[in-house]
């Protein structure tokens, strides 16, 4: 078969996981309506394409703090890579690294973050961090990705609790004896397992977080702080008062509050309140190059995407994730050059046709 563009990869994974696997990774909260509306947003938007701009050559590289990878889509933090491909979250390394791009690894991880970093030494890698309401097992998660080289620290900030996934209560979704959440091996087993949410006992998150933390973990660590999950103006706001370095606008795919805005709905307001001040990132409903496209013009310095590294995996692991970053690069570069834009630097809201947003 062929694999032309993420929705077969999307079909192939639907296919060949089991059910309650497919389910998890699909899962949007209550009706799914943000979790869909991701998706149906970028349809909404039409580009403003340039002519006689001699497209001969163009260039998808980008930075991301600093740092050059080779377009500007990554790998967002998505948990339990192992019950998509054998090696898991090992494979997701090896594949952006022979990319070179970003990849945000999830705390939730069925490797740990040494053996994910021996798997690609090479690999530009962020980590993903819940706060726990003991604070010292997020410190020495901190403490161990630092002295790793992993070189941000990406906050999720919108999981005081966790969504309401029906399915995965229909199927009294579980780990599979055989995985586990690698990070926190051995640390919770005091705890009753009778009593486990998505690897971890039920209760280990923090619902107390708040602003003030925000400058515990500056206080503890030297990494750069990246926000995940802020999607209105004000929250921009406050997150560069706070001294953080970017920002992932995200509603968690849609797995938290559902009836929440797009994602790429949200983008406009938070870059014209963040006027540069700190980098601005998203995810949430990429499927092509042209949303990519659409995502970067409307001011994303990258965009990060979650399921479809999960479909690539399912298909190939390496191999399959390696696929679609390359099927979404082609893409870009075709939607740029068809646009008039020889670079990432000319992707810009004049491509944007406001009248139809």
């Amino acid at each position: 078969m062929t694999m032309v563009c993420l929705t077969d990869f999307e079909e192939y994974a639907k296919q060949h996981l089991s059910k309650s696997t497919w389910d998890y990774y699909a899962a949007g909260a209550d009706e799914c309506t943000t979790r869909d509306d991701n998706l149906l947003a970028y349809k909404r938007i039409r580009l403003r394409p340039r002519i006689l701009r001699d497209v001969s050559i163009n260039d998808t590289q980008t930075t991301v703090l600093g740092t050059e990878i080779s377009f500007p889509v990554g790998i967002a933090p998505t948990a339990f890579h192992c019950l998509a491909w054998h090696e898991g979250e090992l494979a997701t390394a090896r594949a952006t690294e022979a990319v070179n791009t970003c990849y945000i690894t999830s705390t939730y991880s069925t490797c740990s973050v040494e053996e994910i970093a021996e798997a690609a030494p090479n690999g530009y890698r962020w980590f993903q961090l819940y706060l726990y309401r003991d604070r010292k097992l997020s410190e020495q998660i901190i403490h161990r990705v630092e002295a790793l080289g992993y070189k941000a620290l990406v906050f999720t900030v919108d999981v005081p609790y966790t969504g309401k996934r029906r399915n995965d209560i229909r199927n009294q979704f579980k780990l599979p004896p055989h995985l586990k959440v690698k990070n926190f091996d051995g640390m919770f087993q005091d705890q009753a397992e009778s009593q486990e949410k998505y690897g971890t006992p039920a209760n280990t998150l923090d619902p107390s977080i708040s602003w003030k933390d925000v400058g515990w973990l500056q206080s503890i660590t030297r990494l750069p702080i990246i926000i995940k999950g802020i999607l209105t103006k004000e929250d921009a706001e406050l997150a560069v008062q706070h001294g953080v370095q970017g920002i992932i606008v995200s509603n968690h795919g849609g797995r938290q509050l559902d009836g929440g805005p797009a994602t790429i709905d949200c983008l406009p307001e938070i870059v014209d309140t963040v006027q540069g001040r700190v980098e601005v990132y998203m995810d949430g409903g990429i499927r092509t190059g042209n949303d990519v496209l659409k995502a970067i013009a409307l001011g994303a310095r990258c965009v990060f995407i979650g399921r479809p590294a999960i479909w690539g995996l399912a298909y190939k692991g390496a191999e399959g994730v390696k696929e679609i970053l390359q099927i979404l690069q082609d893409e870009l570069r075709l939607s740029m050059a068809l646009s008039g834009c020889r670079s990432v630097a000319e992707i810009n809201r004049n491509l944007i046709q406001f009248s139809r947003l």
